[in-house]
């Protein structure tokens, strides 16, 4: 919109009418094969890729279980600190703990 006492402009966007992306989706559906190929040929910054997943294993980690853990504050700071994702911090200290104390004992 255009206010004729202040040259600047701004954009209403609702959610009953969203803004459209600037991409000719027709001009995208209309590529084939080739053309994809030519244009990645042709791309710099493009990188080959030829990685074979023939072998590849699907690992599915184990299941959680939500639990109530008191923890020291600052413990928790320290890990709440270094961004999301802290309490899978907090659990990859706790298997690894775990998975020493597991190991068997070597015998001098």
């Amino acid at each position: 919109m255009r206010d004729a006492t202040n040259e600047r402009s701004f954009t209403i966007v609702s959610r009953d009418a969203p803004r459209k992306g600037k991409t000719d989706w027709a001009r995208v559906d209309a590529l084939t094969d080739e053309d994809i190929a030519r244009a990645v040929a042709n791309d710099t910054d493009a990188v080959p890729i030829d990685i074979d997943w023939s072998a590849a294993v699907l690992v599915v980690p184990p299941k959680k279980k939500a639990i109530s853990i008191r923890v020291d504050e600052d413990v928790l700071d320290f890990f709440k600190k270094e961004g999301g994702g802290y309490q899978r911090r907090i659990n990859a200290v706790l298997r690894s703990y775990m998975q020493q104390k597991n190991k068997p004992k070597k015998r001098a």
